[in-house]
């Protein structure tokens, strides 16, 4: 299996709802190492590796959010080089 590795910035209502807990858990579901973390500006960054597909469903669920969010825009970013490496998906404080 080759790694996939992507990254996303999310903005719209992300934080204070249970954004980055949600992205936790759909991700150790899908079998992806990577983290999430909140920006300054409200945002939420995600760093995902994994099979692509896995990637790929992650993306689709970060576009819709919980329940109580409201994504306004999922952005790619330039993954972090040492994602590969990472164990396990974490929420960075």
């Amino acid at each position: 299996m080759s790694v996939v590795v992507r990254s996303w910035r999310v903005s719209g209502r992300v934080q204070g709802v249970g954004f980055r807990y949600f992205v936790q858990r759909r991700a150790l579901a899908l079998g992806l190492r990577g983290w999430v973390r909140n920006l300054p500006d409200g945002a939420v960054e995600v760093a995902a590796a994994g099979a692509a597909e896995a990637v790929n469903l992650l993306a689709a669920a970060l576009a819709e959010g919980p329940a109580h969010a409201r994504v306004d825009q999922l952005e790619p970013l330039h993954p972090p080089s040492n994602l590969e490496s990472a164990r396990g998906f974490t929420i960075e404080y």
